[in-house]
């Protein structure tokens, strides 16, 4: 398994024969930030202006972003700036204190879920809400069972590491982290994917028993992003999710990459699936790039773990998050930009499958709204190819297109683009595969 920091990233060993000016860039970050430096591309770029879906780099030439979830709504979108300009230049303090923007936001995000999940948290990081998620669910449950996918990705904390499998470069999770195959591990033999998921998840809540434990959270990610995007048929979760609500645990629904639109049919991954969860998680798109996150629960379950342990968060929820949550979800609606991640991502995802016509290396290509995976595979065999897979990334950002990679094998290019991008941009995107593809084999 490939850890999630190794794919497509750039070797330090290769600085010295870039020269110049890149070179000295590389050297002094590796200076500055040690081991814990990591970058794209095989040759790394450095940008100074972004815009919708355009990033520009130190030359001015422009790239099409198609891999950055953070700014959900377009990079340096004018309304998001503004607001957040304007509320600093206000007030920013943390949320101890009344403030009008901070229960204007609260309420318009929760109107968006289901009503029984009535009480948010707010944090700065994803990270930070899968880690507050966690410890909610042990505090409520007395169990601290967790189970995942096998190439799961919640976060840096310490507990969200924990639960993230591909973040392990050696070794693996903790005993009372039990990992499962993805949707993606399903034979397509007798039994449905939903029968199959569900069987999966009882069997690591077995496990978990005969060592003594129980289970205390499901936590998933409803698009398994890392996992190589496995997001159909919508509602093959829900008996899965049944089977962890009869063990007495809690579902986690991991939202920071599927949600606020992106599949194109609902504001919430799970939503797809017809499914409520006990407890949401949300972080990097809610901000448009500000850092922001939350934690939204019923009453019940945030108050058996605030009866023992005490959480504040000095900057989560301040009213500038709130001014630049209020903007984001303004422009979500403003721009119909959930009406155009079905609309681009559905086209989009039709023109990679006719491409896939073409090029037999395509193996799949699957997801939902503008979340995409093409999956690139040996053409002698079928197998996983992610060396041709990172040789078609770095052939895109010499096209000036960017995408991600992901997967067990890291053999998934992955397509994540901010919810604005255009159907002349989708072209783009596809226009440039088709011809890295042409040139790699």
């Amino acid at each position: 398994m490939q850890p999630i920091l190794a794919l497509n990233a750039f070797d330090m060993d290769q600085a010295t024969a870039l020269g110049g000016t890149l070179e000295a860039r590389l050297l002094q970050r590796q200076k500055l930030f040690g081991a814990a430096s990591v970058l794209f591309y095989e040759r790394p770029l450095e940008f100074v202006r972004g815009e919708g879906c355009w990033l520009y780099d130190t030359e001015g030439v422009a790239y099409l972003d198609a891999y950055n979830n953070v700014p959900s709504v377009g990079h340096c979108h004018p309304q998001v700036v503004e607001a957040a300009a304007r509320q600093l230049g206000q007030l920013n303090i943390h949320n101890r204190y009344l403030h009008p923007g901070i229960l204007a936001y609260a309420e318009r995000l929760l109107a968006t879920l289901p009503t029984a999940l009535s009480n948010v948290t707010f944090t700065c990081t994803g990270s930070e809400s899968n880690d507050l998620a966690l410890r909610l669910a042990r505090h409520f449950t007395g169990a601290e069972g967790i189970i995942v996918t096998e190439t799961a990705y919640h976060g840096n904390t310490a507990l969200a590491t924990e639960a993230s499998p591909s973040s392990f470069k050696q070794g693996g999770p903790p005993p009372h982290v039990r990992v499962i195959p993805a949707p993606g591990g399903h034979s397509g033999g007798e039994k449905g994917l939903a029968e199959y998921f569900a069987e999966q998840v009882a069997g690591a809540i077995a496990d978990l028993e005969r060592l003594g434990m129980r289970a205390g959270a499901l936590l998933i990610d409803s698009i398994f992003s890392s996992d190589g995007i496995y997001a159909d048929p919508p509602g093959f979760l829900s008996q899965a999710i049944d089977v962890v609500h009869r063990a007495k645990g809690l579902f986690i629904a991991d939202e920071v990459q599927p949600g606020f639109g992106r599949s194109g049919t609902c504001w919430w991954g799970f939503q797809r699936h017809g499914v409520q969860p006990d407890i949401v998680t949300m972080g990097k798109p809610m901000g448009n790039g500000f850092p922001m996150g939350a934690v939204v629960t019923r009453p019940e379950i945030l108050a058996a773990f605030c009866d023992q342990v005490g959480y504040f968060n000095t900057y989560g929820g301040s009213p500038v998050a709130a001014a630049v949550g209020l903007a984001v979800l303004d422009v979500i609606e403003q721009e119909d930009l959930m009406d155009n991640a079905l609309r681009v991502g559905d086209y989009l995802k039709q023109r990679l499958v006719e491409l896939s016509k073409r090029h037999e290396v395509i193996g799949d290509v699957r997801g939902a709204g503008l979340f995409i995976g093409v999956e690139l595979i040996q053409q002698r065999n079928g197998t996983p190819a992610p060396q041709l897979a990172k040789s078609i990334i770095n052939g895109l950002r010499d096209r000036q297109v960017l995408i991600g990679a992901a997967g067990r094998f890291g053999s998934v290019l992955k397509i994540r683009p901010p919810l604005c991008i255009s159907v002349a941009q989708a072209d783009q995107l596809v226009a440039a595969l088709d011809d890295a593809l042409s040139a790699a084999h």
